[in-house]
């Protein structure tokens, strides 16, 4: 892949099994958000392809949730309605206080979502996964701006995730809180 014509990565190859988490490690620059949004389909590879899942599985976007650097807030929306707003989006009957609840905002329902906190947005952005099941999750920096306990109700969901059969591919900088199968280093290895 190249970005401004610079290679990025060649020759990458990866296979994401259910309940598998790869993670995506690599200095700044290296081409880890650029991976995801590939695989995401919202930039196509310079040369080779992605293959989602055997043909006729599934449509492409009923595939994968992308949750990238920015939140995607609505933030004059209420937490309550952020959410909501994507289970309409996507035909959804999950239960919007029960994915609130799972973040750890349950009590925040009724406030804009402009004056969250970065952590708090994270956790808005985060319980988006639960408003639709998609079996793969492409998580750009996930625990960004999160508490301890932010990190750990994180953990919890995509423990669960991977336990149900999910998969995840994670572009991160540290260390995360839950097991990685694999570790993909882009750009060298530190």
């Amino acid at each position: 892949m190249q970005r401004g014509g610079r290679t990025l990565f060649r020759g990458l190859s990866f296979v994401l099994n259910p309940g598998e988490m790869i993670a995506v490690r690599g200095p700044n620059g290296a081409g880890k958000s650029t991976l995801l949004r590939i695989v995401a389909g919202l930039l196509q590879p310079t040369e080779g392809h992605i293959a989602l899942a055997p043909k006729g599985e599934a449509e492409e976007g009923a595939i994968a949730h992308y949750v990238g650097h920015l939140d995607g807030l609505k933030t004059a929306l209420s937490v309550h309605d952020n959410l909501n707003f994507w289970r309409s989006v996507w035909g959804s009957s999950a239960s919007v206080p029960a994915a609130l609840d799972a973040v750890g905002l349950g009590d925040l329902a009724a406030l804009r979502a402009g004056v969250l906190s970065a952590g708090q947005r994270r956790r808005l952005a985060l319980a988006r996964l639960l408003m639709a099941p998609r079996p793969l999750w492409l998580l750009d920096e996930p625990t960004t701006a999160l508490d301890d306990g932010g990190e750990a109700l994180f953990a919890a969901l995509l423990g669960r995730h991977l336990g149900e059969g999910g998969m995840a591919l994670v572009a991160t900088h540290g260390d995360l809180p839950v097991k990685v199968t694999t570790t993909l280093w882009l750009g060298g290895r530190p």
